[in-house]
């Protein structure tokens, strides 16, 4: 009786404290620390909070994972939603309209907190081409709010259609939709390229699991305020 009564609820503090421990170590796995940022967490997270696989993609015989590979910083909007407005309207002036076609419900997590998708119609996404045709596309998580700016995060991808081919939607590339994002936000909009993080997400050597070409670098870009 006594073992019972007190070394069985020991085991159960001592299972929940390990459980706690596995739970911070995944945590530190999954979430960069950047100099001068907030922790940024390193993959597009589906609606139960597990890393995207890019809706199952196997990609040279692994599972595809979604990286995080844009950050954004806006330093002149007033408020989480001008934040959210101003960007919106870069995007569309970059050539990323909100475009319907994809899959929602994403998350990513910024400075210890979830937050979901923009855009955040029932099937939109940023795109610079139609679902139906090859494209860019991605979504974008935040605002925020740090250091007297608000902070976005966002995971980009190509996708190469071909509707001769069963799946007729198939992964591309990562650097190549975050290049082009970043680059076209650079030349037309207010939002410049000020900057490279080495967010450690890059799956290289993995048995199971890739990033296909992603290099583990997120793009910086950065709205200045107006003086």
């Amino acid at each position: 009786m006594r073992w019972t009564r007190f070394h069985a609820p020991a085991l159960g503090v001592m299972l929940m404290i390990a459980a706690a421990s596995e739970a911070r170590l995944q945590e530190r796995v999954d979430i960069a620390t950047p100099e001068g940022l907030p922790s940024i967490g390193k993959w597009m997270l589906t609606a139960q909070g597990e890393p995207s696989d890019w809706l199952g993609e196997i990609y040279r015989g692994k599972n595809l994972r979604e990286p995080v590979n844009v950050i954004i910083v806006d330093e002149g909007a007033a408020s989480a939603e001008e934040a959210k407005a101003r960007l919106i309207a870069a995007a569309a002036k970059a050539g990323y309209a909100v475009r319907f076609g994809h899959s929602t419900g994403y998350k990513g997590s910024i400075g210890g907190q979830l937050y979901g998708q923009l855009p955040s119609g029932r099937d939109d996404a940023f795109s610079n081409d139609p679902f139906e045709v090859s494209n860019n596309h991605g979504r974008i998580f935040g605002p925020h709010a740090f250091d007297g700016a608000y902070l976005f995060t966002g995971a980009f991808s190509r996708e190469e259609v071909d509707p001769f081919r069963d799946p007729p939607h198939r992964y591309g590339s990562f650097n190549r939709a975050r290049d082009d994002f970043t680059q076209n936000l650079d030349r037309d909009t207010a939002y410049k390229v000020s900057g490279f993080v080495a967010l450690g997400n890059a799956l290289i050597g993995d048995p199971r699991t890739t990033t296909g070409d992603h290099d583990g670098i997120a793009v910086v870009v950065r709205a200045a305020k107006e003086r």
